[in-house]
């Protein structure tokens, strides 16, 4: 009689545990009204193969990480020939030859013998009607990122960290790719020692995609630029891209962060970007970004010279007014310590805006008592 009661005591708090589980809040921005896996009932994976399979089958799932699934020497390692653009000191990153990109595109290279992990050259196939979550700080996946490709939509990620995908390595792996898809919340997670680029949009279309409360965490003991700062860390060159950024603290990199190009429309919200030893923006043709009520700290180039798409940078109260017809709001102004401004006005492409969701905004000065104790895994 009492193994049945303690049986029963055991059932229920797992059940209740279980209904606890969800997400927490709402997307803002382009990805609102994001759903992902529902009201599924939650599924905790035990294994790396659990994992692939439950992100990659064709049902609507909620999947609870409350471990470190680690990838790491799961698909081997190969040992070749790649090359060092920026010299062989310890503190740069090496090249991976991928699509002979040493041979073709750095041929005065030097070369260098690399070994890396095979797992993290290509992240996890995700589909459809899916919500990741965390628990607490628990949900880590290392040694191999994430994949929303070909026509994949209505997708939550949320509470969890990417990290140590072949950080010495350029080519080495990517943290969160998104190409061709819709609907995708990337929410309070981390990224941390990744090889190329910490989340990546590629070149198809990425109809609507909010990235928000996400830390990415710079930090590595390789760069390209050989000092410890991560040089590629945003990446977004689509085709008809709309991208709310919301809330994000961008730490410790040198440039990329982000890269807007292709034809995308980035919304760059409240997000603080401290300490960056390069640039931040890098606006390239067909990139139109919308930078207000951001921080800037000890930043060294706000944006890289010449901006060969359209910003508008908040650059002052009276300017600001623009932004009422579209936003159905003013612009708020951006803040800077320590670094240079971010004066661009264009106003023309502020009318791709109209009619679409926007995600709200705050002063700059209450984003540095705010973002970097709210940002990433663990803060929610």
């Amino acid at each position: 009689m009492r193994s049945f009661s303690l049986f029963s005591l055991a059932t229920a708090a797992l059940s209740t545990t279980a209904a606890a589980i969800g997400v927490t809040g709402e997307a803002e921005g382009f990805a609102a009204g994001v759903t992902g896996g529902g009201s599924a009932e939650p599924v905790y994976p035990e294994t790396i193969d659990e994992l692939v399979s439950y992100l990659g089958d064709d049902q609507a799932r909620v999947i609870v990480l409350s471990k470190t699934f680690d990838f790491t020497g799961s698909e081997g390692t190969t040992s070749e020939t790649g090359c060092a653009p920026w010299g062989t000191d310890a503190a740069c990153q090496l090249a991976i030859n991928q699509n002979n990109w040493c041979t073709e595109y750095q041929p005065d290279a030097p070369a260098a013998a690399v070994e890396y992990d095979n797992a993290g050259t290509l992240g996890i196939t995700v589909n459809s009607d899916k919500t990741l979550l965390g628990e607490g700080d628990a949900g880590v996946i290392k040694g191999k990122g994430l994949r929303i490709v070909s026509g994949a939509s209505n997708i939550i990620i949320q509470n969890i960290a990417v990290t140590d995908i072949n950080p010495q390595y350029v080519w080495g792996g990517d943290g969160i790719t998104l190409n061709e898809c819709d609907l995708v919340w990337i929410d309070h997670v981390t990224t941390a020692r990744i090889g190329r680029q910490h989340i990546v949009l590629g070149t198809e279309a990425d109809n609507r995609v909010t990235i928000s409360n996400s830390f990415i965490n710079g930090e590595s003991d390789w760069s390209a630029t050989c000092d410890g700062y991560h040089y590629w860390g945003i990446y977004l060159d689509g085709t008809s891209d709309l991208v709310t950024m919301k809330g994000n603290y961008i730490y410790h990199t040198s440039g990329r962060s982000p890269k807007v190009q292709g034809n995308t429309l980035l919304h760059a919200v409240n997000n603080y970007w401290d300490g960056n030893s390069g640039h931040a923006f890098e606006i390239g043709a067909g990139g139109y970004v919308l930078a207000e009520g951001n921080l800037f700290q000890d930043v060294a180039a706000i944006y890289q010279d010449p901006i060969e798409g359209q910003a508008f940078s908040s650059p002052s109260e009276s300017q600001n007014e623009a932004c009422s017809t579209y936003l159905g709001r003013v612009c708020e102004l951006n803040g800077y310590g320590s670094s240079g401004a971010f004066t661009q006005a264009d106003t023309d492409f502020l009318a791709n805006f109209e009619g679409k969701s926007i995600a709200s905004a705050s002063p700059y000065s209450d984003v540095a008592s705010t973002v970097p104790s709210t940002a990433g895994q663990g803060t929610i």
